[in-house]
């Protein structure tokens, strides 16, 4: 990487958009960037400290899971063996394509690795995993690996949530929800007849007046993918890319004893929201989620108010927003729908790519 790539700054962006007089107009704040990664996740830790990731099929280089130093650079995480290239290291102990990362109460960070070979491809045999680290020491202490009863030929675990002992992982590859029970790491596959997992025939994901396109040049569906859990743990929010959103009540989801046709009928339709990348909740139960179509991320107040947040182009597929420990929201604009695969091979991302914080109080 040359020196001026190294640059990284803090900086104010214009938020000013004509016509959407919800948004407020304060600065965005650089928090990181990159010539050479796809950041399309963030977390921070209760220091305040960045973390980084990104899958290496957008064609991403260095780490695939970094933490940001005191420069803002981006340092192996959680170390440089877990994000080597190696193909002697086995595929259970290091990571092969990171596509979420999510912060628990615990002081843990879970690490979702699909697992896959390619955008579209096969789960590689042990890949497709869960890496818990202690955000304390740094170290890992779990490593979960998906069942062969919950994953297919062609899944894509892509992110998750937690309402007491049990996490939820969406399938963007194959449509399904998968339960996983925190207190012995069993799992379970669920909903994969319903159509609310399913990315809608008709309903295309346009950024810049585009439709985003697979690499067999058909218009790119993405099955159950982004996901929420109410803050009283009671509500599993989930639904394709495209949308519409769905709810589901989560002692539902926990009982293995309910048969998949009852589990079905208690799938609630919620709300019909456009392409979202991403989601996040606030303290005040505040549900925000990037509106994809229009570089802007929007809020669901707990009345069911849509507001716009922040509007501005540089905004484009923010993918999975988060927030710190003061309030304040990170942005990682990922520009998914620009990279070489969905481009007939030609790479279209704006760089440098960046993670803004936007503070909400300001």
């Amino acid at each position: 990487m040359h020196m001026k790539q190294k640059k990284w700054r803090y900086a104010l962006a214009l938020t000013a958009c004509a016509g959407l007089a919800q948004a407020a107009e304060r600065p965005l704040e650089v928090v990181a960037e990159t010539h050479d990664a796809i950041w399309n996740a963030v977390a921070v830790d209760d220091l305040d400290n960045v973390y980084v990731a990104g899958p290496r099929w957008t064609g991403m280089k260095g780490p695939s899971v970094s933490r940001l130093d005191a420069n803002r650079l981006p340092q192996a995480f959680p170390d440089a063996r877990w994000n080597s290239t190696d193909n002697s290291i086995p595929v259970s102990e290091r990571f092969v394509n990171v596509n979420a990362l999510h912060r628990d109460d615990q002081g843990q960070m879970w690490i979702v690795d699909a697992g896959v070979s390619d955008f579209g491809g096969h789960v590689i045999p042990g890949a497709a995993k869960l890496v818990v680290v202690d955000l304390r020491t740094g170290k890992t202490t779990k490593v979960i690996t998906f069942d062969s009863d919950v994953i297919r030929d062609g899944s894509y675990v892509d992110d998750i949530r937690f309402s007491g002992d049990h996490a939820y992982l969406t399938d963007a590859g194959v449509p399904g929800i998968i339960v996983l029970d925190l207190k012995n790491d069993s799992m379970r596959r669920v909903l994969d007849t319903s159509p609310a997992v399913k990315a809608p025939a008709d309903r295309d994901i346009v950024l810049s007046g585009k439709v985003v396109r697979a690499p067999n040049g058909e218009a790119l569906r993405v099955n159950s993918d982004p996901l929420e859990t109410s803050h009283d743990g009671k509500w599993l929010y989930f639904a394709a890319l495209e949308g519409p959103w769905y709810r589901i009540e989560t002692r539902w989801l926990n009982d293995p004893k309910l048969s998949p046709a009852v589990l079905a009928e208690k799938v609630e339709f919620w709300r019909d929201l456009p392409p979202v990348g991403g989601t996040a909740l606030d303290k005040q139960g505040d549900f925000y989620f990037s509106d994809l179509a229009t570089d802007t991320v929007k809020r669901i107040r707990p009345s069911g108010k849509i507001e716009t947040v922040v509007s501005d182009p540089s905004l484009h597929w923010v993918d999975a927003p988060t927030f710190d420990q003061e309030g304040r929201l990170y942005l990682p604009a990922a520009q998914v729908d620009r990279v070489a695969l969905f481009n007939e091979g030609v790479s279209r991302v704006q760089w440098p790519l960046r993670v803004y914080r936007f503070d909400l109080d300001k």
